[in-house]
């Protein structure tokens, strides 16, 4: 059986470090888990690795759809990570999969079949439209009642995820939970999962932190830009923490203050809904991030080295 290592946890936790450190030492590649970083030309809002950290290790599942494609779907993300899993195993590696979007990493760590929760275009272009028409209100308040815990951990104003769990309740008549989790392992795999955190307080201000370096990157100048390509708040891919907010400042709804302000507010209870995700995760290694960036840097190396050397899950 192959090994693959993941390295989760919330967003500003450490990942993209982490999971760099280790492939380096490990000699390997990295495949993102990231819902936003598949998306071409939106680099600063989505926390994609620097050019100089992706010059450190080769990183797979970053920049490989289009954001006007609103309906890039965790079933095409299993395909391709696959695909790309099944090639650093021929060439003798360990993939470390990093990063933050729970249903990624179940479709790589079980053995989901996709067919029967295929999108119907007819379903999704009305749940769309009701969007559109009547707000995200109205279509979260239609996913309560129809799977009120999924309605619970998804935010009213991430209509994919909504539509997403409407359109599985709609095909299989499941609670997205229930088709997502208690799943069987996927075979193929013999897995490490690495789930990082932070105090509270401080992974909150390392949220609050990043913020501001994006906006001081160019986050704005990088939104404006997607605007000059054609992209709109109605595309899938502008709906994520950083561009909804900023495409509210320069629509002249919000000033910037309270443009960063609403950032770090989302970001921060994103991070509390991942966090609501991972604990579903019972074999994962749980691992407090404190101290130096070495400390945590050889913690994990010893957790890693006995998985690889001694067989522990």
């Amino acid at each position: 059986m192959n090994k693959i290592i993941i390295v989760a946890g919330p967003t500003a936790v450490g990942k993209t470090g982490c999971a760099i450190e280790l492939a380096e030492t490990l000699k390997t590649e990295i495949v993102s888990a990231d819902s936003m970083q598949v998306y071409k030309y939106m680099d600063i809002g989505t926390a994609k690795p620097t050019p100089k950290e992706l010059s450190r290790v080769k990183h797979h599942m970053i920049d490989v759809a289009n954001p006007f494609d609103n309906n890039y779907s965790v079933a095409v993300y299993k395909r391709q990570a696959e695909e790309v899993i099944r090639m650093l195993h021929e060439k003798g590696k360990i993939p470390i999969i990093a990063g933050g979007t729970g249903l990624y990493f179940n479709s790589i760590l079980y053995d989901m079949d996709f067919s029967n929760a295929t999108y119907d275009p007819e379903y999704r272009n009305m749940l769309q439209k009701l969007s559109e028409e009547k707000g995200n209100a109205y279509l979260h308040n239609q996913l309560k009642s129809a799977d009120s815990d999924s309605a619970d951990i998804i935010h009213p104003n991430n209509v994919k995820r909504v539509i997403r769990a409407l359109e599985v309740h709609h095909a299989t008549g499941l609670p997205i939970k229930k088709f997502a989790a208690d799943l069987n392992p996927n075979p193929k795999y013999e897995t490490l999962f690495l789930c990082l955190h932070r105090e509270r307080t401080l992974l909150y201000d390392r949220i609050n932190l990043r913020v501001e370096k994006m906006v001081e990157a160019g986050l704005i100048d990088e939104v404006v830009r997607l605007t000059e390509m054609g992209l709109t708040e109605n595309h899938t891919a502008m709906k994520g923490i950083g561009y909804k907010e900023v495409l509210e400042y320069l629509s002249g709804i919000t000033d910037k203050e309270e443009m960063k302000y609403k950032i770090k507010l989302n970001s921060r209870h994103y991070a509390k809904r991942q966090l609501t995700w991972l604990r579903r995760y019972k074999k994962a290694v749980q691992i407090e991030m404190e101290g130096s960036e070495a400390l945590n840097t050889n913690k994990i190396l010893a957790i890693t080295n006995k998985f690889i050397i001694n067989n522990i899950k």
